[in-house]
């Protein structure tokens, strides 16, 4: 998804950071509402997720998904997905792509993603 004009300018990785990307317009479109919902606690887990996306520091916020919900299929590769709960009813998943650096960001939204319903 290219930036456009009026669209929010992202500050780049820096060394040892993660770049994150979304997957998915409708990750972005979440996004978007965490932003409006949420900001403070929005930006704590951007940075979070930068900083180190398999942070064990909070388990009760950040935390690897079980089961069959705990790798994913992105780019013909298949990638751990965790989760970040954002508010009590908000949350980001992602799958993290080592080998680029880049956090994907599959799921963003004020309600738990449908696939664990």
């Amino acid at each position: 998804m290219s930036p456009k004009r009026g669209d929010r300018a992202a500050p780049p990785a820096i060394a040892g950071e993660y770049e994150l990307r979304f997957a998915e317009s409708a990750a972005a479109d979440g996004w978007e509402q965490l932003a409006r919902q949420a900001p403070a606690n929005l930006r704590r887990a951007y940075d979070a997720l930068r900083a180190d996306p398999r942070s064990k520091t909070s388990p009760e916020r950040q935390h690897r998904l079980k089961g069959f919900l705990a790798s994913a299929s992105w780019k013909g590769q298949e990638l751990e997905r965790w989760q970040y709960e954002v508010t009590g009813g908000g949350w980001i998943w992602y799958v993290i792509d080592d080998e680029r650096r880049t956090v994907w960001l599959t799921y963003a939204g004020t309600g738990h993603p449908r696939a664990t319903e």
